[in-house]
C-alpha cells in the first residue's frame, strides 16, 4: 500500500518547520476525542523519506524540482525556514528506532546547520525508549517533544482509552526531560464534561506540577465527528461544559500547578480566550486577567463559537 502523506497537523510553535512524514496517523488510534481516532498507522520507507530530505536538499540549494517529489514539498520548501524540521504524524518516535536515528543522521548530514527536529510522541513511545535512546537521538538534534496530557485524572483518562495512566504520563515526562530534551504537554478543557469539571482540573493541576514542563498549553475540546465524545454527545450521555466553565477550568491548572519554569499558553484557535506567560513569574497577572472575565460573565469578550477550530 502506498503511503499516504498525511495533512499537516502541528503546534504552533513549529509554523517555520519543514513539515518531513516519517508516519501516517497514531499508534494509538483510540483516544475518543481525537482527529487520528480509528486511522490505521502507516510507517513510511525510510528510503523514501531519504528521496524527500534529497530532494528538499536541492531545491533548498539550486532551487529545482526533482521528478517525482509532490508540489507539497516545494510548497513548504518555499515557506520554510531552513531552521527546524518537525517529524509528522501523530507520533513519529513510533518510527522504528535504528531507521529513526538513521533519518536523522540523513538529515543533519544533508542539512549541517540545523537548529533542531521537533516531533510528536505519546507517552507509550516515551517508555518505550530507553535514556540512552533519547539521548541519542537528542545529540542528533531531536530537540523537542509534543506529548499529549490530556487530563491528570484517571478515570477520564480510562474513558477517553488513552491508554495510559497519570503516573506512566509523570514517568514518560520526567524522561524527556532527564534526556535533556525539550518538553511541550498539552491539556484539554472540558474533557470530563460537566460532571466531572473540577475533578478533571484539580487532577490536571496535579500532573502539570509533577511533569514541570518547560511548555504547557491547553486546548478546549473540540467535536470531531465520529468519535466516541462526538456520540456520547449526540445520545446525550455526555454533556459539554459551557465557555465560562472552561475558564474556570484554565483558572484552577493555573491556580493549583507549581512549576519551575514554563512557558502556559491557552493560544490554541479552540479555546475562547487567549492567554500566555510564565510561570510562576505571571501567574498573578493571568489569573487576574481570568477573574475579570469571569466576573463580567461577559459572552462577548469570548472567541465566538464559529471561530473555533482545531
Amino acid at each position: 500500500m502506498a503511503f499516504i502523506r498525511p495533512d499537516i497537523i502541528r503546534p504552533p510553535s513549529e509554523a517555520a518547520s519543514y513539515f518531513l512524514p516519517l508516519t501516517f496517523g497514531c499508534s494509538n488510534n483510540s483516544c475518543g476525542f481525537c482527529s487520528f481516532y480509528g486511522q490505521k498507522l502507516q510507517i513510511r520507507e525510510l528510503e523514501e523519506v531519504k528521496k524527500e530530505i534529497d530532494a528538499l536538499a536541492v531545491f533548498s540549494q539550486f532551487g529545482i524540482h526533482t521528478a517525482g517529489q509532490p508540489n507539497i514539498v516545494y510548497y513548504i520548501a518555499n515557506e520554510w525556514d531552513g531552521s527546524r524540521i518537525f517529524l509528522q504524524d501523530g507520533d513519529a518516535l513510533v518510527y522504528p528506532f535504528p531507521q529513526l536515528v538513521e533519518a536523522l543522521e540523513y538529515l543533519n548530514n544533508r542539512f549541517p546547520h540545523l537548529e533542531r527536529i521537533a516531533s510528536y510522541a505519546t507517552a507509550q513511545d516515551i517508555l518505550r525508549r530507553s535514556n540512552e535512546e533519547l539521548i541519542q537521538l537528542r545529540k542528533l538534534k531531536l530537540g523537542i517533544l509534543y506529548m499529549g496530557v490530556e487530563s491528570g485524572d484517571d478515570t477520564i483518562l480510562q474513558q477517553i482509552s488513552k491508554g495510559v495512566t497519570s503516573q506512566q504520563i509523570i514517568e514518560a515526562g520526567l524522561k524527556i526531560k532527564d534526556s535533556g530534551i525539550l518538553s511541550s504537554v498539552t491539556v484539554i478543557l472540558g474533557l470530563g464534561g460537566t460532571d466531572h469539571s473540577q475533578e478533571h482540573a484539580t487532577a490536571t493541576a496535579r500532573v502539570l506540577s509533577a511533569l514541570d514542563p518547560d511548555y504547557a498549553g491547553a486546548l478546549t475540546l473540540t467535536l470531531v465527528e465520529g468519535t466516541p465524545i462526538y456520540n456520547q454527545v449526540q445520545n446525550k450521555d455526555f454533556h459539554l461544559i459551557s465557555p465560562l466553565q472552561s475558564l474556570q477550568e484554565l483558572k484552577t491548572i493555573i491556580e493549583n500547578s507549581n512549576f519551575t519554569d514554563c512557558f502556559f499558553s491557552s493560544m490554541h484557535a479552540s479555546n475562547y480566550l487567549s492567554l500566555r506567560g510564565k510561570l510562576p513569574e505571571n501567574k498573578t497577572q493571568m489569573l487576574a486577567q481570568l477573574n475579570r472575565v469571569l466576573s463580567r460573565n461577559d459572552f462577548s469578550l469570548l472567541r465566538p463559537e464559529f471561530m473555533r477550530g482545531l
